[in-house]
């Protein structure tokens, strides 16, 4: 493979190939300035050192190397683990429906837990664990499709093939009611527990948003809380900015007195990765079912839905980039949903008015 270098040309750039010391092509970049040459010289040597013909895992890694920095990155460095042993060494044009449904058969026998949960089973002298979750498949196979996706549009590969997956589970719908989540928040013992729990009812907030909320994104003076970056024309999706609640006002006062640190969801000083150990210890506490931090999230939106909120207003609250999703889930909650509807279907008396 060439060695290419930078050169200036007659008050311009080239991109010069080398080999065995020699040159043996030039070639004039069309940017003139020396930022943007330089960037145009990384962009062509990117293309010319592209693999030909690449296979699953080079796609994958490539992939995950341009979203650097952000979570799809390192969601992927967990999925890649269940995708790259089955995948990775096959050319994208030998996956087929057959070797998708290969794969999902694989993963609905496969262990579930971590090595350490399964070492404590077969201690105990249980059977494994077996079983993945088709939502969880589902998601594996939708980063594998937007990675051969992203191969495509590069030109790495002619054509991504089409993956089958399968069906999208049904949709969870439980939700905690106000008084339930009273006792789940009379249950916490922890001071980050506690403020986690009112941000996320208040704010209606994704779990990431919140434990990654810095105090400078926190105003008082307006009473806001922006659950996005400040001062951006395009808020990052499900990421709203949201008026304080006097509950959360009083919470967040008390918390800003003790602060160590930018986060606000913090414990001995240090931010907190996730809540799920105290969230689960506190349900058991309060005697309830299963809560994970999204319910929440929902949670707030049917208490919306149900005191008749706009469902515009859901969505803005919500982050949602439109209405439709939000109709879609939470108009069943709200009084006023399909009520004009009834009306017209009245019979044996006077239809009321309206």
């Amino acid at each position: 493979m060439p060695e290419y270098r930078l050169q200036r040309l007659r008050g311009g750039w080239s991109i010069a190939a080398y080999e065995d010391g020699k040159r043996v092509s030039r070639r004039r970049l069309e940017c003139s300035d020396a930022a943007g040459a330089a960037a145009e010289f990384s962009r062509i040597v990117a293309e010319a050192e592209r693999p030909v013909d690449p296979d699953v895992r080079t796609i994958w890694n490539a992939y995950v190397a341009d979203k650097a920095g952000r979570r799809i990155a390192e969601n992927m460095g967990w999925t890649g683990r269940a995708v790259l042993p089955f995948f990775g060494d096959l050319k994208p044009d030998a996956i087929s429906e057959k070797t998708c449904r290969a794969y999902v058969a694989t993963r609905r026998s496969a262990k579930r837990g971590s090595a350490a949960q399964q070492a404590r089973l077969e201690a105990a002298g249980k059977p494994p664990a077996l079983g993945v979750a088709d939502g969880t498949i589902r998601t594996e196979l939708n980063q594998l499709r937007a990675a051969l996706l992203w191969a495509e549009k590069r030109r790495m590969i002619g054509r991504a093939p089409a993956i089958e997956m399968p069906s999208a589970p049904v949709a969870r719908e439980r939700h905690l009611t106000r008084r339930e989540f009273e006792r789940l928040l009379d249950a916490s013992e922890t001071p980050h527990l506690r403020l986690y729990l009112l941000l996320a009812i208040s704010t209606a907030g994704r779990n990431a948003a919140l434990l990654e909320l810095t105090w400078d994104r926190v105003d008082f003076e307006r009473g806001l809380v922006f659950l996005g970056p400040r001062h951006v024309l395009r808020p990052q999706k499900g990421r709203a900015t949201v008026p304080m609640t006097n509950a959360l006002r009083a919470a967040l006062s008390d918390a800003l007195a003790y602060r160590r640190g930018d986060r606000v969801i913090t414990w001995a000083g240090e931010p907190v990765a996730s809540v799920r150990t105290a969230l689960g210890k506190a349900v058991k506490r309060a005697g309830l079912p299963k809560v994970t931090p999204h319910m929440l999230r929902h949670s707030a939106a049917v208490w919306m839905a149900e005191d008749g909120v706009r469902m515009e207003e859901i969505a803005a609250y919500l982050g949602h980039a439109d209405a439709i999703i939000t109709q879609r889930v939470y108009a069943r909650f709200s009084p006023a949903h399909l009520r004009k509807a009834a009306g017209s279907l009245e019979v044996g008396g006077p239809r009321p008015a309206g």
